[in-house]
């Protein structure tokens, strides 16, 4: 009897080999007609793959994470089939799912795709999927593929890449492309198609060779949820950061700075601060101490950390000085840094925990074409801190770390997250540094640390850092949007590496294992994302102006500026509207400046020693004495927020 074990952990049984549908169909006819692609023995495999011995295996429909990446991976071939009809001179290249939706990077020679023939291919793609063809595997030799393309550069250079009897071709309807599987039954299960847009992408993603046309797309199987999800791409663009940064004054880009290196206005300077001093307040409560570190670094500091070996070809290129072979990089990276700083003393066992925190600016070299707003730059700011302790004190640490990360996601409205394991690939251990043995010890702590304190989690084997595994943190933002800020990463390797120790009350010499972390990650991609996830409608507490005073005349503008110093006397940040303009227009403009309090002070106001309140999106409060608003405003903008250590 053949044994399929189902994920929980229920066995079938049956007589002879079986396809995946057909294990479906054992259970029910509605997983049946549901079930699009299934994972046997953790491989990615289509619903009429004969299974021949004691398997493992997932059913995936449209609701699974797999089930969307086997569907858009399907309809890529829908669009390459679409494109080769209109562009028959066109050369394919390679056709993934992404993380929403799809794309095929093509060389269109001469010709060029422009926005006013998305329509025209969208109605192909729609009418091809409706023939409802089957996509059907098949293994060819090495000479047969070599054959197939040999007028195409891009398949040859990836058949090259290939073992003779590990080549599949997928076909459907009339259209036949290199593949390795991993495709929903038919065509016919796509019934909506929006075809985004199209960029410049290079082969490979290497800027030395050809600049090919990358085609983005999304599918459905209803065309209301492609309606709901293009709703959701307008609400997205309305939230976008770069949009709103710049319409609220929070930070620029300039040309003549450089590309990816962003210059924070007062605004953003004052949000980022807010952020740091947040941040800063719980890091001491937990007994972190600060350190600064240089923006460069010798060369040999981040070779001896093994940066320079995995990133070096790919990072800015060495500063060389007066000096015959000497070289310094742009700081990558805060931990090699810190590792320094440890060592500059010895330590004893009674001194651990060491937990040094650095709000420390790195660089790394993005592609231009890869640069985003704030979440892709070159120069960004990490909330960097890394914690030197013994081997027994790391569960309790990480721990702790953890604690500080959800605190802050708690204090910044981000709920929805999951905490995602990153271990090292298993079957590619030369990408990292450190003996198997320190791997295991690091990987069991963040395994046992992630289940003390219940957190949701999915493990990503191939995710870790070169140096250790991580514990990273996927937040979800207001619009569904997968994004990883937080991370914590158990590192035996770099103390191997730097030569750090401490005695242990044995007096003998002994290594500390060190963590490294930070909860925002970096200051850029999060402020970004904090943009989008609020539309700009920041916490009350860290809204760069708090309040616009809005004298009716200039008569009250003295008046104003009392009011404006005594409320700053109380760290409350705001500004006066001085401008000649009617209060109604001035209430209308700091509504979309998204200013919580418009102060309104006049001849009534000033006679009394009082402010009339209005806050955004509630209008009136009524006339308050200043002492009154102040004893308000600290009450509504600790809203959601607790002082660190508080069932923390």
């Amino acid at each position: 009897m053949l044994k399929i074990t189902l994920p929980d952990a229920s066995i079938r049984e049956f007589d002879g080999a079986v396809t995946p549908l057909q294990v479906a169909q054992s259970i029910s006819d509605g997983l049946a007609r549901n079930t699009i692609s299934a994972i046997v023995n953790g491989q990615q495999t289509e619903v009429d793959t004969p299974i021949t011995t004691d398997s493992t295996v997932q059913l995936l429909t449209w609701n699974d994470d797999m089930g969307k990446k086997a569907f858009w991976h399907s309809s890529a071939h829908l669009l390459a089939q679409a494109i080769m009809e209109y562009y028959p001179e066109a050369k394919l290249t390679i056709g993934p799912a992404i993380a929403n939706g799809f794309y095929y990077d093509v060389d269109f020679g001469d010709k060029a795709l422009s926005e006013k023939d998305f329509e025209m291919l969208e109605k192909k793609i729609i009418e091809n999927a409706k023939k409802n063809s089957t996509f059907n595997l098949r293994h060819v030799s090495k000479e047969e593929a070599l054959k197939e393309y040999a007028d195409n550069p891009f398949k040859t250079e990836l058949i090259n890449n290939l073992q003779d009897g590990e080549i599949t071709f997928v076909t459907h309807d009339n259209f036949t492309d290199l593949c390795r599987g991993g495709h929903i039954p038919a065509t016919g299960i796509v019934k909506a198609v929006k075809i985004l847009n199209a960029a410049g992408a290079y082969w490979r993603g290497d800027e030395k060779n050809k600049q090919l046309t990358r085609v983005y797309g999304i599918s459905f199987p209803k065309q209301k949820e492609l309606t709901e999800y293009l709703e959701r791409l307008e609400e997205a663009k309305r939230r976008d950061h770069r949009k709103l940064g710049k319409e609220m004054g929070i930070f620029t880009f300039s040309e003549k700075v450089g590309a990816g290196l962003p210059l924070w206005l007062p605004k953003g300077a004052a949000l980022r601060k807010k952020l740091e001093n947040f941040l800063s307040a719980a890091q001491r409560k937990q007994g972190y101490e600060f350190v600064i570190s240089p923006h460069i670094g010798h060369k040999d500091l981040y070779v001896t950390s093994g940066h320079y070996e995995k990133y070096g070809a790919d990072s800015f290129q060495p500063i060389k000085t007066p000096n015959e072979g000497e070289e310094f990089l742009l700081k990558p990276m805060n931990c090699p840094h810190h590792c320094e700083i440890y060592k500059a003393q010895q330590w004893s066992y009674r001194d651990l925990p060491k937990r040094y925190a650095e709000f420390g600016t790195v660089y790394r070299y993005e592609q231009s074409g890869e640069l985003h707003g704030l979440t892709r730059v070159r120069g960004f700011t990490q909330d960097d801190a890394h914690l030197f302790c013994m081997p027994d004190q790391l569960n309790e640490e990480f721990e702790k770390v953890i604690d500080l990360v959800l605190y802050v996601f708690g204090s910044l409205g981000f709920e929805d997250f999951t905490a995602q394991i990153s271990l090292r690939d298993p079957e590619n251990k030369q990408k990292y540094i450190g003996s198997d043995d320190n791997w295991e010890k690091a990987e069991s702590a963040i395994i046992n640390a992630a289940k003390a304190k219940n957190l949701k989690t999915v493990t990503e084997y191939g995710e870790a850092a070169f140096y250790g595994p991580k514990l990273d943190f996927m937040v979800k933002d207001a619009l569904g949007r997968s994004w990883q800020l937080g991370t914590i990463q158990v590192d035996y390797n770099l103390p191997e590496r730097f030569d750090l120790w401490y005695v242990g009350n044995d007096n003998e010499k002994h290594r500390p294992v060190m963590i490294h972390r930070a909860p925002f990650g970096s200051m850029e991609r999060f402020i970004a994302i904090l943009i989008e996830n609020t539309a700009g409608d920041f916490p009350l507490w860290l809204s760069p102006d708090q309040f616009i005073i809005l004298p009716i005349s200039e008569k009250y503008v003295d008046y104003a500026k009392k009011v404006s110093q005594l409320l700053e006397n109380h760290d409350i940040s705001g500004l006066i509207d001085e401008r000649n303009e009617k209060t109604g227009k001035k209430i209308r403009d700091a509504e979309i400046n998204k200013i919580p309090f418009m102060l309104i002070v006049g001849e009534n106001e000033a006679g009394n020693n009082t402010i009339s309140v209005r806050r955004r999106g509630e209008g009136d409060l009524g006339e308050m004495k200043i002492e009154d608003f102040v004893s308000y405003f600290k009450t509504e903008s600790m809203k959601g927020i607790k002082p660190f250590g508080e069932n923390n």
